[in-house]
This record gives structure tokens, C-alpha cells and sequence, in this order.
């Protein structure tokens, strides 16, 4: 409808000014081309995520189906596993606003465009009274500017993308442990927990001894996160006058629930 419309057309503004800031204030300059903006509902949020969970997930899932019973029980543990998956992505769903994602991005010649998820974007700024040209500028802000960390830097995503393959490669996943973990994971969305807390979507599947290469993964991320919000307050120190207001709420969203 007309408030999807709106939606679509100030992330496409908004993506683009926050794009020519966060090119001002870091010098990180896109190799493959301009940032597009996409707006996605929940389910497709979760339909474009799928393609990055079965690359992590998949050789647990075949080993889940050979590990199981033949005949009527066959292939019960993959739905079981899928639907309590299905239960983890939901949850996340309705947490997320935004996403640059690398393993989505991969093989696309534009870098992979930056999603907004437009009805908790709308919902946030219903729930706490913000001012809907000022916070979706400022949530552009803080995706485009991971877009120019990895786009910028030419070494960066394959660096990402090398640890990822380190912490899957020689991997002989346990399906045993997997299943157990996942089935915690939802036990955590149920009592209304983080269902990721232990070490996020590679630990379900990572056995003890590839934690310390998660552990690099995720001392990766809280770098590029922690560059993403001082080049948020730099960027947007004109155009977002409410930053910090934003910033203190979305602070207490994810303290509660971080992903």
C-alpha cells in the first residue's frame, strides 16, 4: 500500500545520502558501484537468509538424514531440525531493521544490496515516537557503512569469507550435538531469550576446537561494528539531529536481545 510505497522510496533516498556521507567521512570508496536499497517483509527476510543458513548448514543436515531410522522415520530429524531453524530465523525476523549480507553478496557483481526490514522499521518508529526521515537515514547509515568497510577495502571480505571457510573446513559436524543445540536455541526463543548467545549460527555446527576461529569472526565483527558507529556519529552529525536518541534505544533493544 501507500505506506509500503514510502517505505520503498525514502531507503532508496536515504541509501543513497548515507552513501555519499559515509564516502565523506571514512574515504571508503565502493569498488562495485552505488548502493542499492531494498525494502523485504519478515518472510522475505527470512527466504533471503536461507541461502546463507544451508551453506552453513547443509552438511549437518545430511548427516542428520543419514543418521536416521529408515522408513516411516526417515528424514524426521531433518524436519524436526527445520522447523525448530525455521523457529531461530523467525525469531530474527522481528528483531532485524537492517542487513549488508557478505554471503549473500557473494558472487553479485553489485556488492549485494542493503535490505530494510519495513515493518519493524515501522514498528520501532510507531513504538517510540521517532521521526521516520531522520531514523531511516540513520539506519541507512549504519548498512552502508558495512557495505563501504567491505566493498572499500579490497582485502576485507575475502579475509571474512576465508575465516568462515577455516572455522566449516575439515569439519565433521555432529548432528548429535547440533540437534541438541538447536533444539536450546529454541527453547531460548520460546522463553523469550537470545537464541544465538552461545556463539551465534557457526557454533551450532562448529565442534570445541573451531571456537578460537569463531572467536576471530566474531572480534572481526565488534571492530567493524564499533568503526560503523563512530562513522555513524560522523556522518550523520548534521543530517540525524536525534542520532543520540536513536542510539540510546537501539543500545537498550539489543542488551536485551542481541544478535
Amino acid at each position: 500500500g501507500a505506506t509500503w510505497a514510502q517505505l520503498e522510496s525514502d531507503f532508496a533516498a536515504a541509501t543513497s545520502q548515507a552513501e555519499g556521507l559515509v564516502v565523506e567521512a571514512t574515504g571508503l570508496r565502493p569498488a562495485t558501484g552505488s548502493a542499492e536499497g531494498k525494502v523485504v517483509d519478515r518472510p522475505g527476510w527470512v527466504r533471503a537468509n536461507l541461502s546463507s543458513f544451508r551453506r552453513l548448514l547443509e552438511p549437518v543436515l545430511e548427516q542428520l538424514d543419514a543418521t536416521t531410522l529408515p522408513g516411516p522415520l526417515a528424514g524426521a530429524a531433518r524436519g524436526a531440525t527445520g522447523a525448530q531453524m525455521g523457529l531461530v530465523l523467525g525469531w530474527m525476523a522481528t528483531r532485524v531493521l537492517g542487513q549488508y549480507d557478505l554471503l549473500l553478496a557473494e558472487g553479485d557483481d553489485s556488492g549485494g544490496a542493503v535490505s530494510y526490514v519495513g515493518p519493524n522499521v515501522v514498528a520501532l518508529e510507531r513504538r517510540h515516537g521517532f521521526p521516520p526521515a531522520q531514523v531511516r537515514l540513520w539506519i541507512a547509515l549504519h548498512e552502508v557503512t558495512h557495505r563501504c568497510q567491505f566493498t572499500g577495502v579490497p582485502w576485507l571480505r575475502p579475509h571474512f569469507l576465508s575465516l568462515v571457510d577455516q572455522a566449516m573446513s575439515g569439519m565433521s559436524p555432529d548432528p548429535k550435538r547440533f540437534a541438541e543445540a538447536l533444539k536450546r536455541a529454541a527453547a531460548a526463543v520460546r522463553s523469550g531469550r537470545n537464541p544465538l548467545e552461545e556463539a551465534g549460527m557457526l557454533g551450532l555446527v562448529a565442534p570445541p576446537e573451531q571456537l578460537e576461529v569463531i572467536g576471530r569472526i566474531q572480534a572481526m565483527m565488534s571492530l567493524l561494528e564499533g568503526h560503523g558507529d563512530v562513522t555513524m556519529d560522523r556522518a550523520g552529525a548534521s543530517a540525524v539531529p536525534d542520532a543520540a536518541w536513536f542510539s540510546r534505544v537501539l543500545r537498550e533493544r539489543r542488551r536485551k536481545a542481541s544478535l
